[in-house]
């Protein structure tokens, strides 16, 4: 499964940014048909937005993908500590390029497993998690392994894909992407996930923009 899912991301890198962005008419067209209008643009400013410009915390961003979302939120948070971990090596290639050649010095890229952190106990402060547990091939580990890395009364941030808001944009995940390997069942309703949450965190923020949901959650 693992390799299914670095395979798809490594043919997709070439389009992954335009379809996140919405840069071409045709990533234009899917966003709109088959994910309602969805701007994850916007929703990645909403999310983004959890997290000051002046943190001084160990942030961990897990998956990084390309980081197209975030590379510039980073470059003003000059005294942050920032870990970015993907599994995917293309998707790592390009993040790490542009912290490169933004000159963000207190960005570190790695390549790993979410499901198998490399990382003491309590060590960061924010997990940040960007169009990823639709993704995670084992969920249950994923979460785990956040829940574990994150200091108590730390951050949860993330965005991405539930089940059972749109019957369109469910078809799609379910006939194309998860056979293409970019998303990987089971996935959760927002009811299933508000309760996962709340069982190890106080749940700050709880959003649902069509099928997509973007939250804040504080370990308790």
């Amino acid at each position: 499964m693992k390799d299914k899912i670095k395979q798809s991301y490594r043919t997709s890198k070439s389009i992954y940014d335009d379809v996140l962005t919405r840069g071409t008419w045709w990533s234009r067209l899917y966003m709109n048909v088959f994910w309602g209008g969805c701007d994850d643009n916007e929703i990645a400013r909403k999310v983004l937005a959890y997290i000051p410009d002046d943190f001084q915390g160990r942030l961990l961003d897990v998956p990084v993908g390309t980081a197209v979302f975030t590379y510039q939120k980073y470059a003003r948070m000059k005294n942050a500590d920032i870990t970015c971990v993907d599994y995917s090596g293309d998707m790592l290639e390009q993040a790490s390029s542009r912290f490169t050649d933004n000159h963000l010095p207190n960005v570190m890229t790695m390549k790993g497993d979410v499901g198998a952190l490399p990382f003491d106990d309590e060590r960061f402060d924010i997990v940040l998690s960007m169009n990823g547990f639709h993704a995670f091939p084992d969920k249950d580990k994923a979460y785990s392994e956040v829940n574990r890395v994150l200091r108590k009364g730390g951050k949860f941030i993330a965005c991405f894909y539930v089940k059972g808001q749109s019957r369109i944009s469910d078809w799609l995940v379910k006939t194309v992407l998860a056979r293409k390997g970019w998303f990987t069942p089971p996935f959760e309703t927002p009811d299933q996930l508000r309760v996962r949450l709340e069982s190890g965190y106080d749940l700050k923020e709880f959003h649902l923009d069509r099928s997509i949901v973007y939250f804040l959650a504080e370990k308790k």
